[in-house]
Order: C-alpha cells, then structure tokens, then sequence
C-alpha cells in the first residue's frame, strides 16, 4: 500500500513540472509577442531606425564593464515579493493622479454614458487597489459636445454626468479616502452657445453702421475678440449676421475669451470660488499656452493672476497647466507661480520616457538620468517650489501600448520609469491595463474604461464616431487577479512610491560610479533621508556592484520587475533581470 501510494505520488509529480512547463513556454511566448495593429505609422520608428537600434543594442550587451555586467540568464518564474513596507503618505500635493474622461469611465445608470456616481463606485478600487490618492476629471461642466472643452455654463454639471448633489456626494468620498480631486477649468474659450457669447453676437447684430459696442448695454461684449478689420485671419470667424468677426483659435464654435478683460477676470474669479467652496482641491488649466498664442509674457501674467487669487480662496490649492512645448518654455511659464505643469519632454511616443524604454536614437539609462536631473534643475530656477507633472499619456495623445507596440515588458518599463520620478504623476484611465487607442482620432483615444468582458455592470458606449479598436489586453477583472499583470505592476509601483516620500519630493543627483550605458542610479534625499534608484533599462539581466560607488551596507526596499522575476543583493553585489528597478536604503 505504502509503496503504491509512493509511485502515485511520484506520477503526479512528474505530470505537475509537465503542466507548468507547458504552461510557462505559453506565457513566455504571450509575454514575447509584438503587435503592431492598431499603432499610427508616426508613430513608430520606420525599420531602419529599428534596424539600427537592434544593431546598438547589441553592441552595447557586448560591452564589458568591470561594475556593471550582462547575464543572459533571466529570471521568468515568479516569486514571492517579501519588501512590502508600511505605507508613508504625507498629506500635501505630491500626489499619484488618474485622470478620468467621464463619460468614458463607469457608467452607474445603464444609459451607456459614465457619470459622477459611477466614479463614485470606483473610488475603492482606485485609492485602494490601485493607490492613487489624486483624480484630475476632464471638463464636467454643460457642453454640447461629447469632450466638454466648449462650456455652456460654469455653474453646474453636465447632465449627462449628473447633478451639483453628485458631484458634492463625489468631493465628500474622496475627502474620506483621502483623496484629491482637481477639475478642468477652460477658460481659453467658452463653447459658442454660451450666454456670454449669444448675447454678445445678438447685440452686435442690432449695430447700425457705424456703431460702435458699448459695454453698458451688454457687458459681455468685452469678453471676446471681436473686429470688424480681421486682416483676413484664419482665426477670425464671422459673428451671426453682423459685420463683426470674433478670434477662435481652435474651432468656430470655441470663441477665444479676452483674457485682459478686468470684468471678464471678475467672472472668472467668481466661477473659481465657486468651485473651491464646493471642495475642489485644484484645477488643471486647458491650454495655457493660448490664452495669448505665441505669447508668453501675457499667458505667463494671467497664470499669476489666477494662481494668487486661487491662492486667496484657498491656500493649498493645486494648480497644474497644460503647456504643450519644450523644457525651456515650460520652465519659462514656472515665474508665474503655479505650482506644476505638464512635462511634455517626458511624454508622447518621442518623449525621454518612452524612447528610453525603447531605446530608440540616442536614448540610454545615462541620458535618462542625466536629462531628469537637468530638467529638475531647469524648472526649479523660475519656481523653488514647483511640483513637476510627469506623465506618458492623456486624452489628447496615443496610448502607451501604441507608444511600445504593444510590448508588455516596454509598456510596464515606462510605468515603472514614470512612477518613480519626482513630483506628480499623472496616469490616464485605462493604462493601467494596457487600453489600446488607434490613429489620431482624439475619440479613439477616450474609448471605455475595460471593467470587464462578461460582466457589463458599468461598462459605458464608446464617443460617437469612435472606431472598432481591438483591445490586446485582458480587462480588469482578469488583470487584478494575475500577479504578474500590467495592472499589478501599477500597483506595485504606486505602493512603492507610497511607501518612500523622497520618491517624489527628493533631491535628486545621478550616482556617476553606478551609470554606464544601460544601468543607471539616481540618488534621492528628503529631510535627511535618502533612498537609492537602481534601474536596469535592458532586455538583459546585469550585475550591479555597489561597491564601485560605496554603496555596499544598502538594503533593498523594493524592486519592479517585468516578468515576475526577482532582484537580489549579495554581498554588494545587485542581480538585476531584465527591465527591472530596484529600491534602496
């Protein structure tokens, strides 16, 4: 009996490493596979420049360095990751931000539409599944159009989304998660069906010949640009039936506000208090850069005036502008005073992020670090006080799945690069499971939030005129029970940054002795505590000796790895697999 038994238990044994053998050469195989539907050809490298960076690749793997070596044996199985520590959350506006297009997201009634109490419903799976503590909401104000970027009324809510009682209920949750919420305010332009604007244009319909507007009868005249010599300018557009012509950069029925205005700037102030007294924490300012186009001084004046009278209201509001330019720009807009803007350098399929992890040019670990550094310095020159806004995406750009070709280990490599910078990260809904966009089409990048492909409890319908895209990645519901999903790289990530405050707030200088081609070390103080930021951006494992740089008595404090692999430290020395990252104190 004894000795049957012995022989069952051996077979089982042997059927169990045939199963997982099985199984691992399948996810080995999933995880190695590149897709490139659904990616815009601008997108992407053209094969040449591909060619060329496999070619630099691989004379770099070949390259010997006594501190920092190459091994090819990779770690795929994964283990148990035994570095979690307490969490460290200081309450100020260093902050992990998701940002939620509404209509998009979780829809609580079945009308197919996202709404204020479907985020609501949300509220625990991104503060504690995910670890966010910061939501910026895409415009939630009345609009005629599916993106709200053109506001009817700056008083209430859209009613698609629901109702001012939602929204109060939606400030209450969070201030109980401890979570801070932030609006869009546009006030670049209003929609042109705002009463503002309709009044204006009814009056200066009325005008004789010769007539000139006279603000007394109808103050809103003075909001907008309006001429009668418009040069011929694109960006004039005829007012209804009168001889009048009013600015609007973006779109006829986006009129561009006159941001000089004194009564125009007390009507602005007045929405802002309003939307601070019901429990806003912030605002993200639309297009910054265009309040006056090409023209910095003034854009960078009105940002102070708005930001000091924020300021007024509510001390430690948080202000973060969306300035689409280079480092030197956005450093110039830092004089006015508002706290963060969108670091654009790091963003977008050609930003430092992305062709990082790539290694598309001439993009390695060195520059990596070195340009963040530079870049840290370059803004705090014009604002001590700023709080960088790093991200990869948003709602005006491709997805990271088309920026990585759907390469989950590149796509999880560019999480882990953006979640452990300084400052405060910003990640699009949906990246977090990897939600593929397609082309240009601004509605094919704001398609549902994937909850789920069998249960339809919140799933919403995709923009009008949105196109079928494929989406490569599971949903959700799969992910969050798979360790080693994209989504719990995000976790992990996040609960690392929340465990270590010098992660966003540090001091930050590159370790030189610890940075060589594709390995780099970036060190971070924070009131006298420092941590240590080894990465490993490489599709081969390295050895880090941390001796070369003195670093040998750190202990490893967390790590992110790709492919569910571990780091190790023995005796000074880091074993690193592939596209992994590494904690240290």
């Amino acid at each position: 009996m004894k000795k049957r038994n012995r022989i069952l238990l051996l077979l089982i044994t042997i059927l169990s490493v045939t199963l997982y053998g099985c199984n691992n050469e399948k996810t080995d195989k999933a995880n190695n596979s590149i897709s490139s539907e659904n990616v815009d050809s601008n997108e992407v490298e053209d094969s040449s420049s591909v060619t060329d960076n496999k070619a630099n690749t691989e004379n770099n793997d070949n390259k010997e360095n006594s501190d920092i070596k190459d091994n090819n044996v990779e770690t795929v199985a994964t283990v148990p990751y035994e570095y979690e520590q307490d969490l460290n959350i200081l309450e100020d506006n260093y902050r992990n931000y998701y940002e939620i297009f509404v209509s998009s997201f979780c829809d609580s009634n079945n009308d197919g539409r996202g709404d204020i109490n479907g985020i609501i419903s949300k509220l625990d799976y991104i503060k504690d599944d995910m670890g966010f503590n910061g939501i910026w909401l895409m415009p939630i104000m009345p609009s005629p159009s599916y993106h709200k970027y053109d506001v009817t009324n700056y008083y209430d809510i859209d009613p698609n989304y629901g109702t001012l009682a939602d929204f109060q209920k939606l400030v209450d949750e969070c201030d109980k998660r401890g979570i801070k919420l932030i609006i869009d305010f546009v006030f670049n332009h209003t929609s042109a069906k705002h009463p503002w604007f309709t009044a204006a244009v009814d009056y200066l319909e009325t005008l004789k010949e010769g007539d000139e507007p006279d603000i007394s009868v109808c103050p809103s005249v003075e909001y907008y640009h309006f001429t009668k010599d418009y040069k011929g300018s694109k960006d004039y557009h005829k007012a209804g039936s009168s001889d009048w012509y009013y600015e609007c950069v973006f779109w006829d029925q986006m009129p561009d506000l006159a941001l000089e205005s004194v009564a125009l700037r007390s009507e602005i102030e007045k929405i802002a208090k309003f939307w601070l007294d019901l429990g806003v924490d912030g605002f993200r300012l639309d297009a910054a850069k265009e309040f006056y186009s090409g023209e910095t001084s003034k854009n960078v004046e009105v940002l102070q005036w708005f930001s000091d009278y924020v300021r007024s209201v509510k001390e430690d509001a948080y202000i973060v502008g969306e300035v689409w330019d280079e480092g030197d720009s956005i450093a110039s807009y830092y004089k006015s005073g508002v706290t963060s803007f969108f670091d654009f350098p790091l963003a977008l399929y050609d930003g430092l992020i992305t062709t990082t992890t790539r290694k598309l040019g001439r993009s390695s670990a060195q520059s990596f670090a070195n340009t963040l550094v530079s870049l840290q310095k370059k803004y705090s020159e014009n604002n001590p006080e700023f709080i960088d806004a790093p991200f990869i995406s948003n709602h005006d750009t491709t997805r990271v799945s088309a920026q990585c070709v759907n390469d989950e280990n590149q796509m999880k490599m560019a999480a882990g690069l953006l979640l452990t910078m300084n400052g405060s990260p910003f990640v699009y809904y949906g990246e977090e499971i990897g939600m593929n966009s397609k082309g240009d089409k601004d509605e094919n990048k704001r398609l549902p939030m994937q909850w789920s492909t069998t249960d339809n409890t919140g799933m919403t319908k995709a923009p009008t005129g949105a196109d079928k895209v494929e989406q490569k990645f599971e949903p959700m519901d799969i992910q969050i029970q798979d360790s080693n999903s994209i989504l719990n790289y995000y976790k992990r990530a996040i609960r690392i940054r929340n465990e270590n405050p010098e992660m966003a707030r540090g001091e930050m200088s590159v370790i030189e002795d610890l940075t060589k081609d594709e390995v780099c070390a970036v060190q971070k103080t924070y009131e006298g505590s420092q941590i240590v930021i080894i990465y490993n951006i490489n599709t081969v494992a390295a050895k880090v000796d941390l001796k070369a740089a003195g670093y040998e008595n750190r202990n490893i404090r967390g790590y992110l790895t790709v492919d569910g692999g571990t780091v190790t430290l023995t005796e000074g020395v880091l074993d690193m697999p592939m596209y992994s990252i590494v904690v240290l104190k």
